[in-house]
């Protein structure tokens, strides 16, 4: 069902931004807050993402778009 809620806008970014952390939707994560808050389900949350950072860094000649297609060009 749709509906329309005025949230506010501190709580609504940070809202988006967990979402987007756990990658999932908006609704998604408003429905689960319901949900665990009226208590007429049990919610099961999707793993975390590990991120893994490696040092090193992008390559000079992979800065934008056409640099990156000719540099995998060259390493076929």
């Amino acid at each position: 069902m749709k509906t329309t809620v005025e949230i506010a806008d501190d709580l609504l970014r940070e809202a988006k931004r967990r979402a987007v952390d756990e990658r999932r939707s908006l609704r998604a994560l408003i429905e689960e807050g319901l949900r665990l808050r009226l208590g007429t389900e049990n919610v099961e949350r999707p793993p975390r993402i590990r991120w893994i950072v490696a040092e090193g860094g992008v390559p000079e000649e992979t800065k934008d778009r056409v640099a990156m297609s000719e540099w995998m060009e060259r390493r076929e």
